[in-house]
């Protein structure tokens, strides 16, 4: 009865089609795109995350008093129950070290720094009154990527794909560069699948050379031997799976499908020397030279081809001490190539349902670190800036007081921003949920709430 039953299972999962294994090799493969819950306005993201915490006060929010009060000991009341990541709380406080003006149309506020981004702000959504519950890196960068601090939820980017599929046939759905210094503090997790199939984790490529390890094939193997190859170890690994179900094994075919297709879509993907002269110079993009710049562009061109998420950390901000002198590089480094994304877009016709979102984890504290010359990490109060796919142009939006330090009007929490981005992608952040561990998990947790000022 037993052989008879045995028999009986095998050739329903894998004769009928419609067993675990196959359905889950079938969602993967098809699954492209998928419908959200209503039209979204944005189609795609591409993601600037400037880990490490730039300073809003040097670079978006002005604070005259500040400066007024620039070497005095912060109110005692203002630090009731406040805790920094590494000074003394009762540090005295600290003035802005570079000059605002203001800009087009909205009256925007930038500072000296931000020279290119200063010709497109009525193109983008400044939002001055963000709030995180971390203060410190690899906790702050998990939350503004996962919703959670805890390590082993997925990130923004998987939940995206999760939701919306792919439009890419021969690119991953999710894909991440890292520049700067070094990679960020919270690690894979910021780009994780957590307990998503593993098919929607973001895929790291490189800046330079090979966009993937091992892309190129050793000397003496050629395309028919591979395929021929990867042939043989696919039907292993269906046969697997019929007898299993496990998706993973379907996300395993899928990824080495995925990698041949790569081999001959990525090399073109990655030659940005055939973008026109004066693309390259918009950007300040150099072919063969890794940088920021070069990774945004290629953003640009990941997005034309059907990328439905790609997200560039560049870790550098974290000025405890030479706060002068390094965050006026990172500006160099990075504000010609943000501004660019978005006048590319926009003249490409491609910035209404491209959203572009800039920020890092948190911010820095009004009160000095290191001497005269650095700034702590600070969850009260930050800015970020976002564009396209249906954020409302020209917004400037929240206000934190005279020193810059606690938000005092429409504060927007991280869940918030998280629930706000969903809705643009055509999500309801209350519904978009995967089951895990025995109960349903959302990007936003139990919390946010969509902040319509944002909203075009």
């Amino acid at each position: 009865m037993q052989d008879k039953l045995s028999i009986a299972r095998r050739w329903f999962l894998k004769d009928c089609g419609v067993g675990l294994g196959a359905m889950a090799l079938r969602g993967i493969a098809q699954g492209a795109t998928k419908q959200p819950h209503f039209t979204p306005k944005a189609k795609r993201v591409i993601y600037l995350f400037m880990a490490g915490a730039p300073s809003h006060l040097e670079m978006f929010d002005n604070k005259p008093q500040l400066a007024k009060f620039d070497g005095t000991l912060p109110p005692a009341d203002l630090l009731k129950g406040y805790r920094a990541a590494f000074i003394n709380p009762n540090s005295k406080l600290l003035g802005p070290k570079f000059s605002f003006a203001k800009y087009g149309k909205s009256g925007a506020e930038l500072s000296e720094l931000l020279p290119y981004l200063s010709k497109v702000v009525d193109d983008i959504a400044i939002v001055k009154s963000m709030n995180t519950d971390a203060f410190n890196h690899a906790p702050g960068q998990l939350l503004m990527n996962t919703g959670s601090m805890i390590f082993g939820r997925p990130s923004f980017g998987a939940w995206t794909t999760y939701g919306l599929g792919s439009e890419a046939d021969d690119l991953p759905a999710f894909v991440v560069f890292s520049t700067g210094k070094k990679g960020p503090s919270g690690g894979n997790s910021c780009w994780g699948s957590g307990f998503l199939p593993t098919t929607h984790q973001g895929v790291q490529f490189r800046a330079s050379g090979d966009p993937v390890l091992y892309l190129s094939n050793p000397e003496g193997i050629d395309g028919r031997l591979q395929r021929e190859s990867l042939d043989s170890i696919k039907k292993l690994n269906q046969m697997k799976l019929d007898q299993v179900g496990d998706p993973e094994i379907a996300t395993r075919i899928n990824s080495y499908e995925m990698a041949f297709k790569m081999q001959a879509s990525a090399p073109d993907l990655m030659d940005i020397s055939k973008e026109p002269k004066h693309i390259l110079d918009m950007y300040g993009a150099e072919p063969g030279k890794p940088s920021f710049a070069n990774c945004v562009l290629l953003a640009r061109r990941m997005a034309e081809r059907g990328v439905r998420f790609t997200q560039i950390y560049h870790e550098a901000w974290d000025q405890h001490g030479s706060l002068v002198k390094d965050i006026k590089q990172n500006c160099k480094d990075t504000d010609q190539a943000c501004a660019a994304l978005v006048t590319d877009l926009k003249q490409r016709g491609m910035l209404d349902d491209t959203l572009v979102v800039w920020g890092g984890e948190f911010g820095r504290t009004p009160m000095t670190q290191g001497g005269t010359d650095g700034r702590d990490h600070h969850p009260n109060a930050f800015t970020m800036w976002m564009a396209g796919g249906g954020i409302k142009p020209g917004l400037v939006m929240g206000q934190t007081d005279e020193l810059g330090f606690n938000v005092i009007e429409d504060k927007v929490h991280v869940h918030d921003l998280h629930a706000t981005l969903l809705h643009l992608l055509g999500f309801d952040h209350t519904k978009l949920t995967y089951r895990s561990q025995g109960r349903d998990f959302r990007l936003t947790d139990v919390h946010g709430k969509v902040v319509k000022k944002m909203l075009a």
